[in-house]
């Protein structure tokens, strides 16, 4: 299960991130965070943007509302949330299979 936590009016949203691969998809779940391999090397942030774009589109938000709270060069990353609800968050992980 995926622990998406709440503080200060945003979401905080583990990740698990594999650059290099042929197409950006979730796959599924490691650890309590969202494993995710991205069709972008972690060469110059290129990986991280790749993460972000993605995020959004699939929560429906812009890009400004999505961040890498911590493990900017990690392959655990904590991406940080605002403009969204849990509920709504929570029910597009579900629509995957995470929550």
């Amino acid at each position: 299960m995926i622990h998406i936590s709440v503080a200060d009016g945003s979401l905080t949203i583990p990740f698990h991130v594999r650059p290099r691969a042929s197409v950006t998809k979730i796959v599924g779940e490691m650890d309590g965070a969202v494993k995710i391999r991205l069709a972008a090397p972690p060469v110059e942030g290129a990986a991280n943007l790749e993460l972000i774009r993605f995020v959004s589109k699939l929560l429906g938000i812009s890009r400004s509302k999505v961040e890498i709270a911590s493990g900017i060069t990690a392959r655990r990353k904590i991406l940080r949330v605002t403009g969204i609800s849990f509920e709504r968050c929570a029910s597009e992980f579900q629509k995957l299979g995470l929550c």
